[in-house]
Parts: C-alpha cells; structure tokens; sequence
C-alpha cells in the first residue's frame, strides 16, 4: 500500500480488525520513511460495476462518490454517521446482488432515494433536489407536497 503522504511503496500494517459492521476491514498502517500513521479499509467487491448514464456514458462505479453525494444530502442533519455507513454498504450490496455488470445510473438514483426517504426527510429532498434536477422554488412546493409525510421534518412512517 502506497503511503498518501510521501507515496512510499513500502508501509507496514500495525494493526487490523473488522470495521464497526463486519463489512470491511480496517487496518492502520504505518510508512517507515515519512513516519505517517494512516487507516485503510479492505471490503469485499463481488463484481465490477459499471454505471451507465443517461447519456448512455459507461462510467466506472465508485463507492467514494455514492458516499460524497449522501454525506453532503445529511450534512448539518442529527444522523448517526454509522447508519449513513450502513446505509451505503446496503446500497453496494444490493447492486452487487443485482447480478448485472452495468448498473442505470437511475437505479443508484433510486436506492439511494428510498434509502434517504427512510433515513431523514430533509436529507431526501436535499437529493432529490439535485438528483431530479429541480429549478425553482415551486419544484419544491410540488415534491414535498406529494410526500405526504409529517409537516414536523421526522422520517416517514408507512
């Protein structure tokens, strides 16, 4: 593993155990050149993804970008950063389970939509607010409005 910090070849792990849901496992490793301390997480991948766009562009899935479009739809939100991390490796898992190779970019749309509807409301209208590419205040008005949900910000109760 190449160290971040001076891109020495040659780091030493210190210390591994399963991360907090047993989905991965996390080592911290140490770079004898530089003397930096840095944490890795080894996970499982079934399958190579591919995400097809709407421009019919095949891009690469990347797990880091899922999760960078989640955290910013739950920042400033009273969310336990342990169910967004559960949330994200059930998202992986189900399209690894899919048993297809190339992935709509619709379908990630989607769970990552139901899985924020379940999760916190304001974080599923901050993601629909891009996902679905609103451009007014009234986009809004209408997507909240079809939610039928509680007018008090709470999750959605089935």
């Amino acid at each position: 593993m190449r160290c971040p910090f001076c891109g020495n070849d040659d780091t030493q792990v210190k210390d591994s155990r399963p991360a907090e849901d047993n989905s991965a496992i996390r080592r911290r490793r140490y770079c004898p050149q530089c003397g930096s301390r840095f944490t890795t997480f080894e996970r499982v991948q079934l399958r190579e993804l591919t995400v097809v766009k709407k421009n019919q562009q095949r891009v690469p899935f990347d797990r880091d970008k899922l999760a960078r479009s989640i955290h910013i739809a739950t920042r400033k939100r009273p969310v336990d950063p342990e169910r967004i991390d559960r949330m994200i490796n059930g998202i992986v898992r189900r399209l690894e389970s899919l048993g297809e190779s190339e992935i709509p970019s619709d379908t990630i749309g989607g769970l990552v939509m139901e899985a924020l509807a379940n999760l916190d409301q304001v974080a599923y209208v901050r993601f629909a607010s891009v996902y679905r590419n609103f451009r007014e205040a009234r986009d809004f008005e209408t997507f909240v409005g079809g939610m039928g949900g509680s007018e008090d910000g709470g999750t959605k109760s089935d």
